[in-house]
């Protein structure tokens, strides 16, 4: 699991990855960014702070699930096939049969992005990663400016494809274009979403230090909320 969390007015943040007990990484990321003078912790050394720190763990049947486990299998046997198929096809020795496969399952995601009635912006962002990844790989979430981030004006989280998100530096890239090319929120998330990463990667949620919020992804649905304190409330998945 891993996951970051960024306070734009101060630009302090906090990052951790390679967790397998923590029960909430979010908080030991918040502990990173509050309680260290470093910024990410990762595997045994995140952990080691975990437990210096005192924070909920569990064994790892805590977080399995039977529909996390049908994904894996669904996911591997994907990939079984689609690697046999391309076998036959390639002699070269480097065949990868991992991207080989069809695009996995979307990973279980949480990011939140909040602004107070002070314009100061914050993003969080948690997850358990890619479907079938390989051991050590480390997505998009826990590294600031990719799947999330927040500075001055905006706050960011990201779904989707961690790699494809990394390459497009998402959540920095609309901060950049908000801060740089004086885009209004809405269109900095669409730019991204639309002509920075690949299709069928990608879901950002965001908010404005002026209270504006966006939600746009360029998959087939994302699992999206807001709610603002003029009674506006919005619950979706699909366009």
């Amino acid at each position: 699991m891993e996951a970051s969390i960024m306070n734009g007015c101060t630009k302090q943040c906090g990052a951790v990855s390679g967790l397998t007990t923590v029960v909430n990484p979010i908080s030991l990321a918040r502990l990173v960014m509050e309680k260290t003078p470093h910024i990410y912790l990762a595997f045994a050394g995140a952990e080691a702070f975990a437990r210096q720190q005192g924070v909920p763990t569990a064994e790892t049947e805590y977080f399995m699930t039977d529909k996390s486990i049908d994904q894996l299998k669904a996911v591997q046997s994907k990939e079984e096939a689609s690697c046999m198929a391309a076998l036959k096809q390639e002699t070269g020795p480097d065949v990868f049969c991992g991207e080989l496969a069809d695009k996995p399952f979307s990973g279980e995601t949480v990011g939140c992005v909040v602004v107070d009635k002070l314009g100061h912006c914050v993003a969080a962002t948690s997850t358990g990663g890619r479907t079938n990844k390989m051991v050590g790989r480390i997505g998009d979430t826990p590294l600031i400016g990719a799947g999330n981030y927040s500075n001055q004006l905006c706050a960011v989280s990201a779904t989707g494809i961690g790699e494809a998100i990394i390459r497009g530096m998402a959540g920095h890239t609309v901060g950049a274009l908000m801060e740089f090319k004086g885009m209004s929120l809405a269109a900095a998330v669409n730019e991204v979403v639309e002509n920075r990463v690949e299709r069928g990667t990608t879901g950002l949620i965001a908010v404005s230090s002026s209270g504006e919020f966006a939600m746009a992804f360029n998959t087939t649905g994302m699992y999206r909320a807001a709610a603002d304190e003029d009674g506006h409330y919005e619950v979706a998945i699909w366009h």
